[in-house]
């Protein structure tokens, strides 16, 4: 005697839409208030960083300023005069008949990160040449992101 048992399965209604779907103002707070906390915590440091990689990007730039300076005196037998400048190293003087550049790939290489040009000073007081940047404060001295970066 076979038997057929029919288990009846419960009928599941629709999805109904519900008038509270969303997130509430408490919520939203919250969320608003997590986001304003790590912005206040990570702003700063992100551009405390960003303002030591514009003068470690300096002193690199120094450094390379100095290498073409030194192609240009091995090339033209001196160092470019003080009226000259960095601009020799982009266009030859008319008293350089051994120049052999352009000396840099582009003009910006002569300015710093703070849109300031390097300061050249030839004969230099440091050196055979002074070269150098004042730093954010566009100022002599100063210390952090406003301390100059020399060539010496």
């Amino acid at each position: 005697m076979a038997s057929h048992f029919l288990i009846s399965k419960p009928q599941l209604k629709p999805a109904q839409a519900s008038h509270d779907a969303g997130f509430s103002l408490v919520e939203l707070l919250v969320v608003m208030s997590i986001i304003l906390l790590i912005t206040t915590v990570a702003v700063p440091q992100f551009l405390q960083y960003l303002d030591r990689a514009k003068s470690d990007s300096a002193r690199v730039a120094v450094d390379n300023l100095g290498a073409s300076l030194d192609l240009y005196k091995l090339d033209v037998g001196r160092y470019p005069s003080q009226t000259e400048g960095l601009q020799a190293l982009l266009k030859a003087p008319d008293n350089a008949p051994r120049w052999n550049g352009p000396y840099l790939k582009r003009a910006e290489m002569i300015v710093d990160p703070w849109s300031n040009e390097y300061h050249y000073k030839f004969p230099g007081s440091h050196g055979a040449y002074d070269l150098y940047s004042y730093g954010a404060d566009s100022a002599e001295g100063g210390d952090g992101v406003n301390k100059d970066v020399t060539s010496w």
